[in-house]
């Protein structure tokens, strides 16, 4: 099996060292850049597995980074931010960042959620079936409700006709809600089920994505259930 290439972009001469050696002892393939503008040329070269950008960088900082290996690419991008109240936080995952890590950060946590992003991108299991009610599998594995159509075979989503481009992240959250319309899922179900976390994790990251997804599949499609999480209307 070919090893997971990490592109690891950091200006900090000593973090982007030591993990560089700490993530190919365990396995990873890793390109590591000091700069926004030579990480974008690397994206561009190598096509990483998957990306991980500190926020603070010269040249092109992180977010802008991940908003242009966004508009070319699904890839999974991890966000480094020295703050977990930082609004670049919030910002780099507007950007298209599917996680973020706060600095300084341990080894093994950085691992795990690499390694918890990739396998959620590597499958994102549909529900198989033959109704055409909706809510429920059709023909050929499709999801309708209303003008929305999920293709769970395909992976493929499309909204009056028109194809809906999603990240993985995007679509798996996509899939969670449409597996149970009109029953509401807290965001730490969703951080459980969609992010694969075994342990307690921000709930900024299911929001953003939530809007996110609202944004493309349409703003009413989703609705907050204030003080519980959200659900998908049947």
């Amino acid at each position: 099996m070919a090893e997971t290439h990490v592109l690891f972009v950091e200006d900090d001469d000593v973090i982007r060292e030591a993990t560089q050696l700490a993530l190919e002892r365990d396995g990873f393939t890793v390109t590591a850049m000091p700069d926004g503008l030579a990480g974008l040329e690397a994206f561009r070269t190598d096509r990483p597995d998957i990306a991980l950008l500190d926020v603070m960088l010269p040249g092109l900082d992180g977010v802008s980074l991940c908003r242009r290996i966004r508009d070319e690419s699904t890839v999974p991008v991890i966000m480094l931010s020295a703050r977990a109240d930082s609004i670049d936080v919030v910002l780099g995952l507007e950007a298209g960042a599917d996680d973020y890590v706060t600095k300084p950060f341990d080894g093994a946590v950085l691992v795990a959620r690499i390694r918890a992003v990739l396998r959620r991108f590597g499958h994102a299991g549909g529900v198989a079936g033959d109704s055409g009610l909706p809510g429920q599998p059709g023909e050929h594995g499709v999801l309708t409700f209303g003008d929305l159509e999920i293709d769970t075979d395909g992976m493929e989503v499309r909204r009056a006709g028109e194809p809906v481009g999603l990240t993985p992240t995007e679509m798996r959250l996509l899939l969670e809600f449409s597996s149970a319309p009109g029953t509401v899922l807290s965001r730490d179900k969703l951080l459980e089920r969609v992010w694969d976390y075994g342990w307690g994790g921000d709930t900024r990251v299911v929001d953003v994505h939530v809007q996110r997804l609202r944004t493309k599949i349409g703003q009413d499609r989703i609705e907050t259930v204030r003080g519980f999480g959200y659900k998908l209307k049947a």
